[in-house]
């Protein structure tokens, strides 16, 4: 399949994960062990694509290195955002999440002295600002905890991405993905001290369907856009992945009813995605 068909699946399915993560939180008890069950159900299932894709792995051992040190970030980026996701709505987490992006950019010209571009800042700037306009609200002057705890979540995980750079190719990618799940879901177990028990009691008294749902369209979106990255052009790639928050705002209004805002959660999403373009052009 070309990066066309595989950006299409990923719109799809990161969209399905986008919605049915929030419906898997609105049940919950104990969020890290909502976080270890789904994680560990999507690294399980998506082995079963293991035969599909070239089978790899590196030989050079500072790639394991640096993939230890981004699964680190990304475990306290997945269980940040079990807490956010419960607290804010799914159209709005979409629109947050792209503040990494943000980040990446400045990253770049802080830590690795890339040029300034013009058209890149104005992209971010636009990204930025369309998140002020969903989180402001007039007479408040403190951020909501959940959105706060929401950039701070995308702040690691623009960390996690700079180590993480490239890493996939080196991987069969079913694998890989079952690493950065797997791996997650073992050290947030450990260092929370959940029990058994409380995984036990999570999926039985939670909405099943909802989280089986989520857990494999959370693995299998990861497949998707890594491989739509490595069939494609990053430039053309990421402003098309960013439809994803035009979809989830309306999905949510149809399917979680997240009717507040939609104006300006349009123009935001608009925004976003004019934002990435400039970026990437």
């Amino acid at each position: 399949m070309n990066w066309i068909v595989w950006i299409i699946i990923y719109l799809i399915i990161y969209v399905i994960f986008n919605q049915f993560y929030k419906i898997s939180t609105k049940s919950l008890t104990k969020e890290g062990a909502l976080t270890v069950l789904l994680e560990f159900i999507g690294a399980v299932t998506i082995l079963l694509l293991f035969p599909f894709f070239e089978i790899k792995f590196p030989t050079d051992i500072r790639v394991y290195i640096l993939l230890g040190l981004s699964i680190i970030f990304y475990t306290i980026v997945d269980r940040m955002n079990t807490t956010v996701r419960r607290g804010i709505e799914a159209s709005t987490y979409s629109m947050i999440s792209q503040l990494s992006t943000v980040f990446m950019i400045f990253a770049g010209i802080l830590f690795f002295k890339e040029p300034f571009v013009l058209n890149k800042f104005i992209g971010a700037m636009l990204i930025v600002f369309s998140n002020i306009i969903i989180f402001y609200k007039r007479g408040e002057k403190k951020l909501d905890k959940y959105v706060l705890l929401g950039i701070i979540a995308n702040l690691f995980f623009t960390v996690a991405i700079f180590l993480d750079v490239n890493i996939s190719d080196n991987f069969n990618l079913p694998f890989y993905v079952t690493l950065t799940l797997g791996v997650p879901a073992i050290l947030i177990f450990i260092f929370e001290r959940i029990k058994f028990s409380d995984i036990k009691t999570e999926f039985k008294n939670g909405n099943k369907k909802a989280m089986i749902i989520t857990s494999i369209s959370w693995s299998l979106a990861i497949v998707a856009q890594l491989r739509a990255y490595q069939l494609g052009n990053v430039s053309i790639i990421a402003p098309l992945c960013a439809l994803n928050v035009v979809l989830n705002v309306i999905v949510g209004y149809f399917l979680l009813k997240e009717k507040d805002d939609i104006p300006k959660k349009i123009i935001s999403a608009c925004l976003i995605i004019l934002g990435i373009v400039l970026i990437k052009i």
